[in-house]
C-alpha cells in the first residue's frame, strides 16, 4: 500500500509538471512571455544549424567533455547555502564556457551551458525552469557569436593557438575581445528581459552596480586564463577548478556577511547586528552630548493572526510592518528585529517630542495596513470594527475574510531621561511599551523615569539587549 502510494505522489507530480498550461512561464506579461519564449526558440533554431555545419573529430569531442567535467565539478561544489543565503548571481559558467567558444567551433559554446544549468537545478538550487532555459540560451547564444566573432579575426593575430613572443599577447588579446563579445551579448539579453518586466528598472542598478562589475571582471578573467592554459596543455583544466571556488567564495564573503547582519524573515537588521551597532550610536551620542532615543515596537495580538490564519499569514504581516519601518525610517535610524513580533528602532539625533511623533507617524501608518490573506484581494471583506473593542480602543485582528489587520503598540525612551546604557534605553522603553498595552494596546508612551523593578513584571527586569524578546500579547 505504502509502495503504490509513494508511486501515485510521483506520477501526480509528474503529471503536474506535464500540464503545460500550469507552467510559470504563462503567468508572465505578454511581452516578457514571448520573449522569454523566443530567445530558447533561437538558440534552439541555431544551434540546430550549427551542429548540421560541423564536422565532430574525437579531439574535440575529448576536449569538450573535460571542460564540461571541470564545469560540472565546479557546479556540485557549489554550495547550496550561495543561492539560498547569499544570493549569488556570479556561478563562473561562462569561465569554462569561454575556452569552448575559443578552442572549439561555435556549436559546442552553444551547448555546454544546458548541462551545467541542469544540474544546477538538479543539484543546487531550484529556481524557476523557464529562467534556467531562457540563461542556458542567452549563454549559448552571446558565446556562440563570440567564438565567430574568435575566428574572424586574422590568423596572424589570434589563430588556432597561441603562438610565441608577440603572437602569444595578440592571441590572448583576441580571447579577450571575444569574452566582451560574449559578457556583452549576455548582459543585453538578461537586461532586454529585465526592462521588458520592469520598464523603471535602472540598468546601471541591474548589471552595471559595482558588485556586479567586480564579479563580472573576476570571471572574464579567470575565463581568459583558463583559455590560454588549456590551449597550452587541455590537461591542466583540471588545476583551474580550485582556482575557480576560491574565487567564487571569495565572492560570496561579502554576501554572505551581509546576509549574517540581517533577519532573514523581515529583512531587518537581526538582534545582535542592531545590539552591537546601537552601541556605537549610544556611545557617539554621549561623547558628542547628542540626542537619541530608542523604541520598542509590538504587534498587538499577533497570536491571535497565526492561530486564526496560520504562521504564513502571520509572517507575511510581520513582512508588512516591517516594510512601514524601512519606508518610513530615515537613513541614519536602526531599525531590528527583536525575535517573535517585536522590534527595536534606535532614533539617533532625535529628541523626545521628534521620537514621539515619528513612534505615531509608524503606528498610524501600520494600523492603516491591510495584509491580503491569500494573493487576491477581496474588496467586499468586512472593515467595520466591533463596537465594543472601538469603544475600548483595542483594534483586534479581523479573525475572517481575506486580509488581516494588525496594530502595534509603541514604548519610546530618551537618552539621559532614563540613562546612557542600551539595556538601560531598552528596558525603560520595554516599561513604556507595557504600559501602552496596558492602556488598550495601539498607543505610544514615552519612558519618564528610570525603569525601576517594582512597576515591571520579575521577567521584564532589565533585559539584556540580545534576549529582550519577551511577547507582549
Amino acid at each position: 500500500m505504502r509502495a503504490s502510494s509513494v508511486t501515485a505522489q510521483r506520477a501526480g507530480r509528474l503529471s503536474a509538471r506535464l500540464a503545460v498550461r500550469d507552467w510559470a512561464w504563462w503567468q508572465l506579461p505578454g511581452a516578457v512571455r514571448a520573449y522569454v519564449g523566443a530567445v530558447p526558440l533561437l538558440a534552439l533554431v541555431l544551434t540546430g544549424l550549427a551542429a548540421a555545419a560541423t564536422s565532430w573529430p574525437a579531439s574535440d569531442l575529448g576536449r569538450f567533455l573535460l571542460l564540461l567535467s571541470c564545469g560540472t565539478v565546479s557546479v556540485v561544489a557549489t554550495p547550496r547555502v550561495a543561492y539560498l543565503q547569499a544570493g549569488l548571481v556570479q556561478d563562473f559558467l561562462t569561465a569554462w564556457v569561454l575556452p569552448v567558444a575559443v578552442l572549439l567551433p561555435p556549436v559546442y559554446a552553444m551547448i555546454i551551458p544546458a548541462p551545467l544549468l541542469i544540474l544546477t537545478q538538479w543539484r543546487v538550487h531550484r529556481g524557476a525552469v523557464y529562467r534556467r532555459v531562457f540563461t542556458a540560451a542567452a549563454i549559448g547564444l552571446a558565446y556562440g557569436a563570440a567564438s565567430l566573432v574568435f575566428r574572424a579575426i586574422p590568423a596572424s593575430f589570434a589563430g588556432a593557438a597561441p603562438g610565441t613572443g608577440v603572437h602569444a599577447l595578440t592571441w590572448t588579446a583576441a580571447v579577450a575581445a571575444a569574452e566582451v563579445t560574449g559578457w556583452l551579448l549576455h548582459n543585453i539579453l538578461i537586461v532586454t528581459a529585465v526592462k521588458l518586466s520592469d520598464p523603471t528598472a535602472s540598468v546601471t542598478e541591474v548589471a552595471l552596480n559595482s558588485e556586479a562589475l567586480v564579479g563580472d571582471f573576476t570571471q572574464m578573467d579567470l575565463g581568459i586564463l583558463i583559455t590560454v592554459v588549456v590551449a597550452v596543455r587541455p590537461v591542466l583544466a583540471v588545476l583551474a577548478v580550485p582556482t575557480v571556488l576560491l574565487a567564487r567564495r571569495f565572492m560570496m564573503h561579502a554576501q554572505l556577511l551581509a546576509k549574517a547582519r540581517m533577519d532573514t524573515k523581515t529583512g531587518l537588521l537581526n538582534a545582535s547586528t542592531w545590539e552591537a551597532e546601537a552601541e556605537r550610536e549610544i556611545a557617539r551620542a554621549v561623547r558628542t552630548r547628542s540626542p537619541l532615543c530608542v523604541a520598542l515596537l509590538d504587534l498587538d495580538h499577533f497570536k491571535m493572526v497565526n492561530d486564526t490564519h496560520g504562521h504564513l499569514i502571520g509572517d507575511k504581516a510581520l513582512r508588512a510592518v516591517s516594510g512601514v519601518l524601512r519606508e518610513q525610517m530615515r537613513s541614519y535610524d536602526l531599525a531590528g528585529r527583536f525575535g517573535g513580533e517585536e522590534f527595536a528602532i534606535l532614533l539617533p539625533q532625535t529628541r523626545e517630542d521628534q521620537a514621539l511623533a515619528i513612534a505615531e507617524r509608524l503606528r498610524t501608518v501600520i494600523a492603516a495596513l491591510s495584509v491580503p490573506v491569500s494573493d487576491q484581494d477581496e474588496s467586499d471583506r468586512d472593515e467595520t470594527p466591533d463596537d465594543e473593542d472601538e469603544a475600548a480602543g483595542d483594534e483586534r485582528p479581523v479573525p475572517a475574510g481575506r486580509h488581516v489587520q494588525v496594530t502595534v503598540s509603541i514604548g519610546v525612551a530618551a537618552l539621559d531621561q532614563v540613562g546612557s546604557e542600551l539595556t538601560t534605553l531598552l528596558a525603560a522603553a520595554d516599561a513604556a511599551l507595557y504600559q501602552a498595552k496596558q492602556a488598550g494596546r495601539n498607543k505610544t508612551r514615552l519612558a519618564t523615569e528610570r525603569p525601576l523593578a517594582r512597576i515591571i513584571p520579575v521577567a521584564r527586569q532589565a533585559p539584556s539587549a540580545a534576549s529582550l524578546t519577551a511577547i507582549h500579547n
